[in-house]
């Protein structure tokens, strides 16, 4: 009996409702899980109101892109002013991977896959994505009162009517629109990233260029990940402070380290710390940024409290030629140095883009009576980091092309996947 090739329901069987279902409910739940712990070991279980669900839902949200107002009221004599702009990347990093995963995983095994049949997939997992989101929305809403702290305040608040609230809520349709342009691009990342996924006919002769430059790019962003964890962990058992250090490494690991990437390369970041407010960083980058006026975040700045900064420099080059030269490795043997230098010089200056786009922090809160200034000096502040953009997309380029070319050289004697040398012939 002659086998037969599968059919077309046998492929929607494959990937079909149960698979997407499976697929969506994992990754927001592995998100989730995320999330509440990270939000546990940075102390908000003891929020009141019972408010912890609901800033886990609030984090989620933001972590796929979701937008999240910040809201107050302080009574008639009174204002306040809140804003809060910062994606928890650790959660958005697990979402992704696990999204990636189950996306890819029914299309295992195969050569080729039509554009309609992508498409099919792609739409069961984003139908059911969208009510997810909009779940998630509608539980990310809570109120808080604050404290004005001693007595005298309190009297003076009683006094002028000042009860001051603040909240946060999210806008539903931004975080449809982001959460689905999200989902989006993670389906599409792991279709290129991904050596063994199938690809439509049209596409499988870009796939030589693309697909080992977007492989090289997530090992590298994997990578600082993983060596910033492993740093945190063994500080956390020397110095202390574990509960805070699962916390940065829960939320915020990929914010530091991605950080660091673009820092290392020779970009140069502009921020401000004023107020209770800080930073999920060393505290070598809070106290630059703890200053009166706008401050330089680079290099030169960092090494002038900490000579070790420079060692960034020797990270960053280490493991830019390790992954040009998996890269290369995963090249057809045709393809010259040269072109590994400017597939890598185009993927780095996207991934350093990437980086500047969904690195930005922004976060601030005053409260004023009769229109003076903060009531309590605990009671307002501000944070924002922001790169300069385009320098920093720039050495990306430049970075990429020296790596690129230098890493693909020690390559050329490595046995590509299905290639056959003379000798074996």
């Amino acid at each position: 009996m002659i086998p037969q090739p599968p059919s077309d329901q046998a492929v929607v069987t494959r990937h079909g409702w149960p698979q997407a279902v499976a697929t969506v409910l994992v990754a927001l739940g592995a998100m989730g899980v995320v999330a509440a712990l990270g939000l546990w070991a940075a102390g908000a279980s003891d929020l009141p109101d019972h408010a912890f669900p609901r800033v886990v839902a609030a984090t989620v949200v933001t972590a796929v892109g979701g937008t999240i107002k910040l809201s107050g009221s302080a009574g008639g004599l009174a204002d306040t002013k809140a804003g809060l702009t910062v994606i928890p990347l650790s959660v958005t990093l697990t979402g992704a991977l696990v999204l990636g995963a189950g996306f890819l995983r029914p299309l295992r095994h195969r050569a080729v896959a039509g554009g309609r049949e992508l498409a099919g997939w792609a739409a069961r997992i984003a139908v059911l994505w969208l009510p997810a989101l909009l779940a998630l929305a509608y539980a990310a809403r809570q109120t808080f009162k604050l404290s004005l702290g001693d007595d005298t305040l309190s009297d003076l608040g009683d006094l002028f009517g000042v009860s001051p609230e603040v909240g946060f809520t999210t806008d539903v349709p931004q975080t449809l629109l982001f959460g689905l342009l999200w989902m989006a691009g993670v389906l599409v990342l792991a279709l290129l990233v991904s050596a063994r996924a199938p690809l439509p006919g049209r596409l499988l002769p870009f796939q030589e260029s693309v697909r080992p430059a977007a492989h090289a790019m997530v090992v590298l962003l994997l990578a600082y990940v993983v060596l910033g964890t492993l740093v945190a962990l063994v500080v956390a058992v020397t110095r202390g402070h574990a509960r805070e250090t699962l916390a940065v490494i829960l939320l915020g690991m990929p914010n530091l380290v991605w950080l660091t990437l673009t820092i290392g390369l020779g970009a140069t970041w502009n921020g401000r710390v004023e107020g209770p407010f800080g930073l999920p960083m060393p505290h070598v980058l809070d106290e630059v940024l703890r200053s009166k006026d706008t401050a330089t975040l680079d290099l030169r700045t960092l090494a002038e409290h900490d000579g070790r900064v420079w060692w960034l420099v020797v990270v960053d080059a280490v493991l830019l030629l390790a992954v040009a030269f998996l890269m290369a490795a995963r090249s057809p043997a045709r393809v010259r140095a040269w072109q590994h230098a400017v597939h890598m010089a185009v993927a780095l200056a996207l991934t350093v883009l990437m980086i500047c786009l969904v690195g930005r922090i922004s976060a601030r809160y005053g409260l004023s009576v009769l229109g003076i200034g903060d009531l309590g000096g605990g009671l307002g502040g501000k944070l924002f980091l922001e790169p300069e953009l385009w320098t920093a997309v720039g050495l990306g380029a430049l970075w990429g092309l020296v790596t690129g070319f230098l890493g693909a050289l020690p390559a050329r004697p490595v046995r590509r996947k299905g290639e056959i040398k003379p000798a074996d012939a």
